[in-house]
């Protein structure tokens, strides 16, 4: 008898075993999708992990059915999930469910099935149950959304029950395939015609039809240019209608036929390498290459428009050359718009790009592409790391050191960066790391000698650094030469950029129009009712907006504590921004780039086309406007307010405001002429701004990894963070103080907490946050998550804390 250990989609400590039944035996393969029941009715899609002869301690049910020919996943990926699951704390079917597009996760659909032998005697039901006893006696199946449509309720389960009962239904449990190909009509020329002579007597005998004549001559162009000639482009290039079409295809000289096509149409454009590198940037290339001869990983360490994309691109034709894939990640998706056009001239329709905007249908034809060997390049965001590589050579992580390389809701709350190396290792591929300013712990670990360290200490084509100067606002504050949230400096250098017809950029990093508003009177701000939150206004939708839940509010004009109306927007955000300066520059083209501005697929690429065609004169944005986008024409950066940046309580809050200042400065001057940066600040003599001015990270580094080591903090020991959530406060904390008290004797001194968050109440859930120090050693960590395991176990089985969440986070950022 053959068993299969299978992964299902579901936060399950363990993975379910089934009997194989003996028609699968031969064709059942680890990382083939299996149909499977779970409980006495629910179905799933889940995928087998191993086929083996060892009968689990429980009675088996068997498998239902086999969903593939060929597995969806290789030997390779199930590896990964499995150290994903281990190392982070989390169950195999979180990071199955992370992995796979929605459309290969299949969970059963609950449908209504009228019971014919009930007959259509409904005299005994009551009103709610006559609608859907009759509905069903018409439609013979319903869905459960149906039956709350015909009641207009949601709450329905009481009325199946019942009806159920009663014997007038009865429940089926259907899995169905969601994913569906798609299909198009093609337009092709019948087999006589393609003899020239036909053709020409065709075309004189067309004469009293023009349009059917327009049409045909509109096939041929399309077919000569394209290859293949679709209905709807044919339609629109001849001008044609459907009914002239249909004249053709009447008369037997066109046909149609339906196809399976791709939804993501690739560019026809031919590879071409075809730039030659500046002497600096052939070193750091040969040096690169020198250390992947002895090392698994290698970081770039070049300054902002130091030409390391060149460097990448290099890298990625000499892993293609040897006929294996190569994975680009990006922090965001927002910067896949500009780089993916740069590198479509190089490698040409052998790249696809993948994130969370696309379709669910589009995500699932790019996994069968990556899986199947026909995509050699992906570029994506983190998720793009859990496609179904095949051979995987190469993995270039772009701005290595961003926060948004972490994963935060829900599980697996993995890091890019150093699953990329795990996953690397696997396929005994390289990793190749990139940043102006890279992430303390992967300098640390190059100067140690773990990583090989390439540095790129000029921009390309001797283009200087740009200018940084810092502005104090308290002067200007005293002085009254304030306008708004901008210096006299910052207003005369903006006006000086648009009148040389330059761009600027401007970085806030709140969005929204005002982040508090505040009573004059008695100091009241209007807080979320589910989170312990002030509510930001967001003018342009006139609301109040809670960032943590997404609860939105009307506007308060009316103070709740004194009755009072004197409420008035305090600090300001990227829309406030936005605002003022269409009042101080009336004439200039303004734009907004932020979570809010941004919401679909396409607005990203708008926005940077909009940029790179110079028609806008200034863009405000958020962290959006820092990560590695690249304008020629940009010669202005302000940096609005340093001081939000540097006044958080992090231990990562310096090294984060050096990274993004200077990554933000890094935006001016990149192409025609040396840039400048203006930076308000209201404490100017913090050291950080000193580092920023002068583009020193090493001074950074050095100041910042002698505090690490003191207080114990990454890279020198690993950090932990477990939150409890609760919507009882005082379980939450009774909970947490003896997860602590049990934690104490195997952690000792390097417990930090139980407290409670900055924000200690989100979604009605109180929460309290401890952070573990582990030491650097495989050993003691993989003791103490086991230890932690065993606590979380042991601490839910309380009847009080049973609906308490534990969220473990390793390596938190």
């Amino acid at each position: 008898m053959k068993y299969a250990d299978v992964i299902l989609p579901l936060a399950l400590p363990k993975n379910y075993t089934y009997a194989v039944p003996e028609s699968m035996e031969d064709a059942l393969q680890p990382g083939s999708r299996v149909a499977v029941q779970l409980g006495k009715q629910k179905k799933y899609a889940g995928i087998v992990k191993a086929v083996h002869e060892q009968a689990p301690p429980y009675k088996t049910k068997p498998l239902l059915d086999m969903l593939d020919k060929d597995p969806v996943v290789y030997p390779t990926q199930l590896a990964f999930w499995s150290w994903i699951g281990s190392y982070y704390m989390c169950s195999e079917g979180e990071v199955l469910n992370a992995a796979l597009p929605a459309h290969l996760k299949l969970s059963s659909e609950t449908l209504l099935l009228f019971n014919d032998a009930y007959g259509d005697d409904f005299t005994n039901l009551d009103d709610d149950e006559y609608l859907i006893a009759e509905a069903l006696h018409i439609r013979k199946e319903l869905r459960i959304e149906e039956v709350q449509l015909i009641l207009d309720k949601s709450e329905v389960y009481s009325i199946i029950k019942k009806l159920i009962e009663k014997k007038v239904c009865l429940i089926y449990e259907e899995l169905k395939e969601v994913y569906k190909e798609k299909q198009e009509n093609f337009v092709q020329l019948h087999a006589e015609y393609e003899d020239e002579e036909k053709l020409a007597a065709l075309f004189n005998d067309m004469g009293r039809a023009p349009k059917q004549m327009e049409l045909l001559l509109a096939y041929l162009h399309l077919l000569k240019t394209e290859g293949t000639v679709r209905q709807n482009e044919l339609l629109k290039k001849s001008g044609a209608t459907t009914a002239q079409l249909k004249g053709l295809v009447d008369k037997n000289i066109l046909w149609i036929e339906k196809r399976a096509v791709d939804r993501i149409r690739t560019s026809k454009v031919e590879a071409q390498i075809n730039f030659d590198l500046s002497s600096a940037q052939e070193a750091a290339l040969q040096a690169v290459r020198r250390h992947f001869e002895d090392k698994q990983v290698t970081l770039l360490h070049g300054v902002t428009s130091s030409g390391k994309t060149q460097i990448y691109v290099k890298m990625m034709e000499e892993c293609l050359a040897l006929g294996r894939q190569v994975l680009y990640l990006l922090p965001e998706i927002a910067l896949t718009a500009q780089i993916i056009t740069r590198l479509q001239k190089h490698f040409g329709s052998s790249i696809a790009i993948y994130h969370s905007r696309f379709s669910n249908n589009e995500r699932v034809e790019i996994w069968n592409k990556v899986k199947n060997g026909t995509v050699q390049i992906v570029l994506g965001a983190r998720s793009s790391l859990l496609l179904p590589f095949r051979d995987l050579g190469l993995i270039i992580l772009d701005e290595e050191h961003d926060p948004s390389y972490k994963q935060q809701d829900p599980a697996p709350r993995y890091h890019a960066r150093d699953a990329a190396i795990y996953y690397a290792g696997l396929f005994k591929a390289k990793v190749l790391l990139g940043s102006a300013t890279p992430a303390l712990e992967s300098y640390y670990n190059a100067l140690q000698g773990k990583y090989g360290l390439v540095e790129l200490t000029e921009r390309f084509g001797g283009i200087q650094m740009p200018a940084i100067e810092v502005v104090d606002i308290k002067q200007e504050m005293a002085e009254k030469t304030m306008d708004g949230h901008f210096t006299q400096a910052l207003k005369t250098a903006i006006s000086q950029s648009l009148d040389e017809k330059k761009q600027v950029i401007l970085f806030q990093n709140r969005r929204g129009y005002a982040p508090f508003l505040l009573c004059t009177t008695c100091g009241w701000i209007p807080h979320c009712k589910q989170c312990d939150v002030s509510l930001t206004y967001h003018r342009n939708q006139d609301k109040l907006h809670c960032h943590y839940c997404g609860t939105r509010y009307p506007y308060v004009f009316t103070c709740e504590a004194c009755g009072s109306q004197s409420l008035i927007p305090k600090s300001f955000g990227t829309e406030k921004i936005e605002d003022d300066l269409q009042q101080i520059f009336p004439e200039a083209r303004i734009a907004r780039m932020d979570v809010d501005s941004i919401r679909n697929k396409d607005s990203h690429n708008k926005m940077i086309r909009l940029l790179e065609e110079q028609e806008i004169d200034i863009l405000v944005g958020t962290q959006m406007v820092v990560k590695g986008l690249d304008f020629d024409n940009v010669n202005l950066v302000g940096i609005l307010s340093a001081d939000s940046l540097l006044s958080y309580p992090d231990f990562r809050v310096n090294e984060r405001a050096f990274q993004l200042m200077e990554q933000v400065s890094g935006r001016a001057g990149r192409k025609h002429g040396m840039g400048k940066v203006l930076i308000q600040a209201s404490n100017t003599r913090h050291p950080i701004l000193h580092y920023v001015k002068e583009h020193d990270y090493k001074s950074m580094y050095e100041a910042e990894i002698a505090e690490r080591q003191q207080f114990g903090y990454p890279p020198f020991y690993r950090v932990l963070k477990l939150t409890l959530r609760h919507k009882n406060q005082q379980v939450v904390e009774q909970a947490a103080q003896i997860l602590a008290s049990w934690l104490q004797p195997h952690i000792g001194g390097q417990l930090v907490g139980p407290a409670a968050p900055l924000v200690s109440r989100v979604r009605n859930n109180y929460l309290q946050e401890m952070l573990i120090k582990l030491p650097r050693e495989a050993r003691v960590i993989a003791h103490i998550k086991q230890v932690l395991r065993e606590y979380f176990i042991q601490l839910l089985a309380e009847k009080r804390f049973r609906s308490v969440v534990i969220v473990p986070d390793v390596d938190h950022v």
